[in-house]
């Protein structure tokens, strides 16, 4: 019997007002055209929110402090060939001004309104989101 493989990541919710961030990702290989947030894997030997604050340096040039970041939200998720755990995390506050520091990953960054997003989301995203407005803290996708 096969080992799944089983993978951390990140993903990093930024509000405005009543809009969110979401950055348009391309040259990936995974959902290229669709909207997602700030995100990443986890490294290994990376806590949770050290992680986060390293995705949202090196996708979107702002720096966090550790007490401005909190996780809202956990996701364990199984798709056709690994296992993931994804973490989400609100950042309340941040130091500099977002811009797009990956553009050959990542199309545009936009904000959006919390309650109107696109219809070309990462279905996984959308449910995560939907759940925040929702106040649900867990959720378990492709099972």
């Amino acid at each position: 019997m096969r080992t799944p493989i089983l993978y951390g990541s990140v993903h990093v919710l930024f509000y405005q007002d009543e809009e969110v961030l979401l950055l348009k990702r391309q040259n990936t290989g995974f959902q290229d055209g669709n909207w997602s947030v700030v995100a990443g894997r986890m490294d290994g030997d990376e806590e949770v929110i050290a992680a986060a604050i390293r995705e949202a340096r090196e996708e979107a040039g702002v720096v966090i402090e550790p007490e401005d970041i909190e996780i809202i939200g956990v996701m364990h998720r199984k798709n056709t060939t690994s296992e993931w755990v994804d973490f989400f995390l609100k950042a309340h506050s941040w130091q500099g001004e977002i811009r797009n520091q990956e553009p050959e990953k990542c199309e545009q960054l936009k904000w959006f309104p919390a309650k109107q997003l696109p219809d070309n989301m990462v279905s996984y995203i959308r449910t995560a989101l939907d759940n925040k407005q929702q106040g649900v803290w867990f959720e378990s996708v492709g099972w």
